[in-house]
């Protein structure tokens, strides 16, 4: 039978309807939210799973997310719920002044000038075109943990601004060397493409030591939160340092003492004076569980979890104290103990069911030692907010609930 026109119209009008309708429940599919889901079936192998997606995702039973600060300028890592020691891209803290700046690769340039004999201007392209080098670091914000000593509950609200991750990109000194470093260099100036303009003076030693100009992460491209398409990456150091949305090298004879190292960034002695430069990270630990805002079921065997770090190197010895640090025990340290990288520590512990003051402290490779509150303040008295790496303890109460007792 032959269609007549007005019916070939609907025909075909109803054929695009049906297929929009199939597309839109296909995306709407994809990016359903769990409360429209159906509920997870009894029995998984009685009906065929969901198809593959372009980019993976999660089970939705997963709720681990990043705190985000009040001002919208940072946000802090679910330490508490890490397993191993790499710490997710998705979970990885950022902080940042002026917002996440949106740009386009193909467009972003790398300029080398200064005391140099060759100044660059490099593209993405050409920066990733120099021998790659990954490295598995910790980054941490120089005032990670102060808030613990007061208002956190929790180990993320406390002390997550502080992650581990493996880094690619190209080492500094080969740029540096391509460039010609001029004599009387001593110092670089790095500069961010962010609103702010982030700056920040390293040692010409340090440039030439370790630092990456950092492009990818976790093996895919670094992520704009974390200074797409280029950050430099300067290991142990504090995270301020490592400028990201890099666009500027300058090398220079002296610090250029910008805001970030002068009425930022520096650490108020008792005597009125401030220590300046004070670029390495101490060494610390945490337990992670049990910690702060979470419940141990009742009375029996637990196995005490952490991660310890330290800016100067590898972490040797890891102990656990159960009864607020008047004995201590070795933990034991999980394979791989990577230098200036998180160390996952274990400890098996019954627990009796009465209330106890669990803590640990770290020793790294230098012989330096994690300190007490008590200590820390001594040296460096009650006004000061950077570098925070005292001992937390963690006090469990008899129905198992866990609080900060580090106040």
């Amino acid at each position: 039978m032959r269609l007549q026109p007005s019916n070939r119209r609907r025909f075909l009008e109803n054929a695009t309807k049906v297929g929009a309708a199939f597309v839109a429940g296909a995306g709407a599919a994809q990016s359903q939210s769990p409360a429209t889901e159906k509920p997870a079936p009894d029995d998984p192998t009685q009906a065929p799973g969901r198809p593959a997606r372009p980019y993976g995702e999660r089970s939705r039973f997963e709720k681990s997310v990043r705190n985000a600060s009040g001002t919208g300028t940072s946000s802090l890592t679910p330490l508490q719920d890490l397993k191993g020691i790499i710490t997710p891209s998705s979970l990885h803290f950022e902080r940042h002044h002026a917002g996440v700046p949106d740009i386009d690769p193909s467009r972003h340039r790398l300029l080398i000038h200064g005391l140099v004999d060759r100044p660059l201007i490099l593209t993405m392209d050409e920066i990733k075109r120099f021998p790659s080098v990954s490295r598995i670091h910790f980054m941490e914000c120089s005032g990670n943990g102060f808030r613990a000593r007061a208002t956190a509950k929790t180990v993320q609200e406390g002390h997550g601004l502080v992650s581990c991750a493996e880094w690619t990109g190209v080492s500094l000194g080969l740029l540096l060397r391509e460039a010609g470093v001029q004599s009387g260099a001593n110092w670089i100036v790095a500069e961010g493409s962010d609103a702010a303009k982030m700056t920040r003076s390293v040692p010409l030693a340090k440039a030439t030591k370790d630092v990456l100009l950092a492009y990818a992460q976790n093996g895919e491209a670094i992520r704009p939160e974390q200074g797409y398409p280029l950050r430099m990456f300067v290991p142990g150091w504090e995270g301020n340092i490592a400028i990201k949305w890099l666009r500027r090298i300058k090398v220079v004879d002296q610090p250029y003492m910008t805001r970030e190292e002068t009425s930022k960034y520096t650490d108020l002695m008792p005597d009125g004076t401030a220590r300046q430069f004070t670029f390495e990270m101490d060494p610390k630990s945490l337990i992670t569980y049990p910690s702060g805002g979470q419940k141990l079921a009742g009375a029996g065997f637990y196995e005490i979890s952490g991660l310890a770090w330290s800016g100067r190197g590898a972490i040797r010895r890891v102990e656990v104290s159960t009864d607020a640090g008047r004995t201590w025990r070795d933990a034991e340290l999980q394979t791989p103990v990577i230098p200036i990288a998180f160390t996952r520590f274990r400890y098996g512990w019954k627990w009796d069911g009465g209330e106890a003051v669990i803590q640990s402290r770290c020793t790294d490779e230098h012989g330096d030692v994690q300190p007490t509150l008590r200590d820390l303040v001594k040296a460096r008295g009650e006004n000061w907010g950077y570098h925070f790496d005292p001992i937390q303890p963690w006090r469990i109460q008899t129905d198992g609930s866990v609080l900060n007792a580090l106040a």
